[in-house]
């Protein structure tokens, strides 16, 4: 029996792999996604907080500010367009500290540099949008929405099959060997379960990606440490107290936006996430302990580095992972009528996080080519939020990359 052979061979069932292989097939190329779940979206993209992002944060130019404002808009179009629980509602960006009003400023900037539409509000326009929000100034971002990720991947992969696209569960990639010396350069992807050959390979491996890029035979120059987020439900009386999406101005030193509070698709409300330092690569709990992945997310120099600059606000962050009382505290800098009462555990997700040797957390997108043309692999080395929100613009890149539509640098 012949090995399947595919234009290209997606690794990673992610939305982010599954929106490429949407573009692909649309494209008219033969695709097959190698997920080693027993199903799809299983990690970062099926537990976060299905906010649809603006495109406000992120540095003018850059990928993560380009194609999240591209994705907020195609992301809510795609729901629209598919019957997909969505809702744009809008958001407060709300400082309750003075030494935050500048950062809130920068924000702003940040976001007429990228198109998005922002007003500021003083308190009693907070209190207008959300009345029981204390806060000294706000940034009201309308475009701002919420949804399921879990259900658009799951739709795109259902488009996938459906334009003749396999979908291939609970199959681990052990090896990818590129053959550029052969007739057709191509890349055998290695399985438990038999090989796939791929003219060319995109690997969205998430919280695996960097292991991934070595067992290709790449060097990644980073690695993912994973970072849990934990959520707070919210019970039925204090969720009346927030109508829509609250979230802190965040801290410029961090890709983390802060403990907010966010009324979800199905009307629930819960608060976080939280960053914690996971015990394993998919460690959604402080009882899942992986040995050999903590010492290795212990001992790279690049994570030293990170626990040495920023051990204060890494101890808080625990603090407020094991104390309810402590994560209470936080979330009544913006909502002061909220008591430890009103929480209730409410599941958890976690960051695949690239971190430098040196110690710096990469702050955008980072895609890594292995090759050119027939027999390249491409990595998504970071891909975390707001990948989810980008997904259909970060495919439809990755797609014009490999196929030589888009020849200058992403």
């Amino acid at each position: 029996m012949s090995t399947p052979r595919y234009d290209l061979v997606v690794v990673g069932g992610g939305i982010v792999g599954l929106a490429t292989a949407h573009a692909a097939v649309r494209s008219g190329l033969s695709v097959a996604v190698v997920e080693r779940e027993p199903r799809l979206a299983n990690h970062q993209t099926g537990n976060n907080s299905n906010v649809i992002h603006s495109g406000l944060y992120y540095a003018p130019g850059g990928l993560k500010a380009r194609l999240a404002v591209a994705g907020c808009a195609e992301t809510v179009a795609f729901c629209r367009e598919h019957d997909l629980p969505h809702q744009v509602c809008g958001k407060l960006v709300v400082a309750t500290e003075p030494e935050e009003l500048p950062r809130m400023a920068e924000l702003e900037r940040r976001g007429a540099a990228n198109g998005v539409e922002t007003r500021r509000l003083d308190a009693a326009g907070i209190r207008e949008r959300e009345p029981h929000v204390r806060g000294l100034e706000a940034l009201w971002v309308p475009s701002t929405g919420i949804c399921d990720y879990r259900a658009i991947a799951e739709k795109l992969g259902e488009l996938v099959a459906k334009e003749g696209g396999e979908i291939h569960l609970g199959r681990a990639v052990t090896r990818m060997v590129r053959r550029e010396t052969s007739a057709r350069p191509d890349v055998v992807v290695r399985t438990a379960q038999g090989d796939l050959l791929g003219e060319r390979v995109v690997v969205c491996g998430g919280l695996r990606c960097d292991e991934l890029a070595r067992a290709a035979g790449a060097d990644p120059g980073v690695r993912i440490i994973p970072f849990r987020g934990e959520y707070s439900g919210f019970t039925d009386d204090a969720a009346e107290l927030v109508k829509g999406l609250i979230y802190p101005v965040p801290d410029p030193a961090f890709p983390f936006l802060g403990v907010h509070a966010t009324r979800g698709i199905d009307g629930h409300v819960h608060a976080g996430p939280n960053a914690v330092l996971a015990l394993a690569r998919e460690g959604y709990s402080w009882g899942t302990v992986k040995p050999k992945e903590l010492l290795g997310s212990l001992v790279y120099p690049g994570m030293l580095r990170v626990a040495k600059r920023h051990w204060r606000y890494g101890l808080g962050e625990v603090h407020r992972s094991l104390s309810k009382a402590a994560m209470v505290t936080q979330i009544q800098r913006m909502l002061p009528e909220v008591e430890a009462r009103h929480l209730t555990p409410a599941g958890a997700g976690v960051r695949a996080q690239a971190v430098k040797p040196d110690g710096t957390l990469v702050d955008d997108f980072l895609l890594v080519e292995q090759g050119t043309g027939a027999g390249s692999i491409l990595h998504v080395l970071n891909a975390p939020s707001p990948a989810a929100t980008a997904a259909l613009p970060i495919g439809r890149e990755i797609l014009e990359r490999l196929t030589g539509d888009n020849p200058g640098p992403l």
